[in-house]
């Protein structure tokens, strides 16, 4: 498989799954993230006819999906009731994965509020030792994204934004189904940076490294190739050379941008083969 093959794009909530797919199928995209929270793709709307339909075109085509949860929805929740309703969220999303014939499920580490960190990090790891004995049986693979940085003075900042969060839920979850997904664009906005993260963090536990431009030690923001100073041939080089052999992801701009940035990356690291 060429490099451009091994880059997906992540339809995000506004496109719909079956209009993901006939890009897919037009442009040879074989890695798609999906998202299944609102219109036009909202659980609710996943008949089994519209399953069946979903699942024949990625048979057909070789197309391999995931789904992408919402960050929104805070996987550290503690509170009474409002934490029941989110294990319905992710043991429901994960299960409505395994009817898609989704090999994966990109999850967080959910977020906290400046003074309640011990207690949110407790709390979202026991809820992922759960989610990931439940994917064990399912046969999908969660995938815990690295997080962006928030400004200090913020109230609220995702957890596993930077080495350290992130190596505290690998180092305690030895699910051979809990895996990595690296966003690369988030770890560029922390001091120890795309380096940091990949001496520290071990590559092989990788399925999926996520891709926009931004500006270095900024804010989030999902920018298409070229337009921040992100270093993509050095990220690839680095990656490919440590042994990466999963799948890339865009995440940026429209469904056009990110097929068009597809041909754009993909030159990007010609240098590097």
């Amino acid at each position: 498989m060429n490099f451009k093959d091994r880059i997906g794009v992540d339809l995000g909530q506004r496109n719909k799954i079956e209009d993901g797919l006939a890009a897919a199928v037009a442009h040879g995209i074989r890695y798609l993230d999906l998202k299944i929270d609102v219109a036009p793709n909202a659980i609710e709307t996943l008949t089994p006819e519209r399953i069946r339909g979903i699942r024949a075109v990625c048979d057909a085509h070789g197309i391999h999906v995931g789904i992408h949860t919402m960050s929104a929805v805070n996987v550290a929740e503690v509170a009474p009731h409002v934490r029941d309703g989110v294990d319905r969220y992710l043991f429901g999303h994960l299960e409505a994965c395994s009817k898609l014939g989704g090999e994966w499920m990109v999850v967080h580490a959910g977020y906290h509020f400046t003074s309640d960190v011990k207690m949110r990090m407790e709390a979202g790891l026991e809820r992922l030792k759960r989610l990931s004995a439940r994917a064990e049986e399912l046969g999908v693979t969660l995938l815990l994204e690295n997080m962006n940085w928030e400004p200090d003075d913020a109230e609220v900042h995702y957890l596993a934004h930077n080495v350290e969060e992130t190596l505290y839920y690998f180092e305690r979850l030895d699910s051979p189904r809990l895996r990595w997904a690296f966003t690369a664009n988030h770890a560029h906005l922390v001091e120890e940076g795309v380096d940091g993260f990949l001496a520290n963090m071990d590559i092989k536990r990788c399925d999926e490294v996520r891709l926009a431009d931004c500006w270095r030690n900024g804010k989030e923001i999902h920018l298409r190739p070229g337009e921040g100073d992100f270093d993509f041939p050095d990220l690839f080089r680095k990656l490919e050379a440590a042994g990466f052999t999963g799948h890339y992801m865009n995440a940026f701009g429209s469904l056009d941008d990110m097929i068009e940035g597809r041909d754009v990356l993909a030159r990007m690291v010609e240098p590097v083969n």
